[in-house]
């Protein structure tokens, strides 16, 4: 999947790091460092050497408690950065909810707008939906003045991801391409700490949306309380850990104020794994409950999945209930995809997943037939493999409708290591139905 802004685009299976750049005097942890556009160009260069990919410049704090500017204002201390920024070359990023200032700033060269008010207002989606730029659509409960004073929320994960989706088909049905709109959960914007906490732990549940997912954490109030550390400025180590953890759920785009310190922790970046489960052989099961039992198989591999090394399991599918393919006299399975991040090379997880199927009883007496356990690696980021042993991406993964569902399910879009697309279009076996 590409993310696609204006001139340049940005393959969302590997990180891509945005850089921070306010040229205000109060934003809540570097404001007044970077007002005069010389202060301001210098620190946008010295982040593209240390990696960042997008420089996102605003003019307005959008802090808890944050008085608006005028737009006029606003646009007078970002336009002459933002022009000559991409006048070099730079993909730069607007940071406002302003549509006059994401208008100038896009004739003057931008190729994002990044706004914290989800494009609610209509002017602002009109500007973008006349333009080939990309978006970044943020949640936030409330305005900057009043988010904090008492957010609300039955199931934040929930209702965060719902308005996103809800933002994002409003802006498609505008006339704005899927493939131009990133989206961001918000993180501290209109949500206390333990709210924020839980949202970005969930990070996989925004990532099922299907579009790229920002990870906006840095230095924000939740790492400062999640790991006390009262001063902003000293938050930037914790925060590259969060982003770390955030990209591992899924997260393919972080800003970040410390470029440095990010890139060095993006280097811990695991390879994602797809893994394909299935099961139609329970071990014990009375009558009538033959489904249960092999539910619960499945739920042993998953459980087994995490004694591995270096391994940590990120999503994980409903259940589906699919007929049998290629040896067609026996009982239905049960099926479910993982998705997980490991350090462990492909052949050795191979054998980890052998060994998990043999302890459980797999027989393989007859190809393709009757198991208690079947583990199969579908993709393995990065590698793409063809020898006596395996191969990757797994060559009838697409015609299998029990891989498929549940992996689209997962990672809309979802493209293997080969540059497959993952669609239901030559799905011709194991017709299976969520449970």
């Amino acid at each position: 999947m590409m993310w696609r802004c204006s001139q340049f685009s940005f393959d969302t299976k590997m990180p891509t790091l945005m850089g921070i750049l306010n040229v205000t005097p109060d934003s809540f942890s570097d404001g007044g460092l970077y007002v005069t556009v010389d202060d301001a160009l210098a620190h946008a260069r010295r982040m593209v050497q240390e990696g960042a990919a997008i420089i996102d410049v605003g003019g307005e704090s959008t802090r808890p408690g944050a008085q608006p500017v005028s737009s006029e204002e606003e646009l007078a201390r970002v336009i002459d950065v933002v022009r000559t920024l991409a006048g070099e070359g730079l993909c730069v990023s607007i940071d406002t909810r302003h549509a006059e200032v994401a208008r100038a700033c896009l004739d003057a060269g931008a190729a994002i707008v990044n706004d914290v008010s989800g494009f609610t207002d209509p002017q602002m989606v009109d500007v973008v939906a006349d333009s080939d730029c990309g978006l970044v659509v943020m949640h936030m409960q409330g305005e900057p003045q009043t988010m904090q004073d008492a957010p609300t929320y039955t199931d934040v994960v929930t209702e965060v991801r719902d308005w996103l989706r809800d933002r994002a088909q409003a802006l498609e049905a505008a006339g704005v391409d899927r493939d131009r709109i990133c989206v961001d959960p918000g993180p501290g914007f209109g949500k206390t700490p333990q709210q924020t906490l839980e949202l970005v732990r969930n990070f996989q549940e925004i990532v099922h949306l299907g579009y790229p997912v920002m990870a906006a954490l840095s230095r924000k109030s939740f790492i400062g309380f999640a790991y006390r550390i009262e001063n902003p400025a000293d938050r930037d180590h914790a925060s590259a850990v969060e982003a770390l953890m955030a990209c591992e759920l899924g997260a393919s785009v972080v800003r970040t104020h410390n470029v440095e310190e990010a890139a060095k922790a993006l280097r811990d970046l695991r390879p994602e794994v797809v893994l394909s489960l299935g099961c139609n052989v329970p071990l014990v099961a009375s009558e009538g409950e033959e489904r249960e039992g092999k539910i619960a198989l499945v739920n042993q591999a998953i459980s087994m999945l995490c004694t591995l090394p270096d391994t940590q399991i990120v999503d994980i599918s409903g259940f589906y209930e699919s007929e049998p393919a290629y040896y067609e006299d026996q009982d239905s399975f049960i099926n479910a995809v993982a998705i997980l991040r490991t350090g462990v090379p492909p052949k050795e997880l191979l054998d980890y997943l052998h060994a998990i199927e043999n302890s459980l009883g797999r027989v393989r007496e007859i190809e393709n037939g009757p198991r208690t356990c079947d583990l199969d690696i579908v993709d393995y980021q990065l590698y793409v493999i063809d020898n006596d042993v395996l191969t990757l991406p797994h060559p009838r993964a697409l015609e299998r409708d029990f891989v498929v569902k549940p992996l689209l399910e997962l990672r809309p879009g979802f493209v293997l290591a080969d540059g497959t697309v993952v669609t239901d279009e030559n799905v011709s076996v194991g017709k299976a139905v969520r449970l």
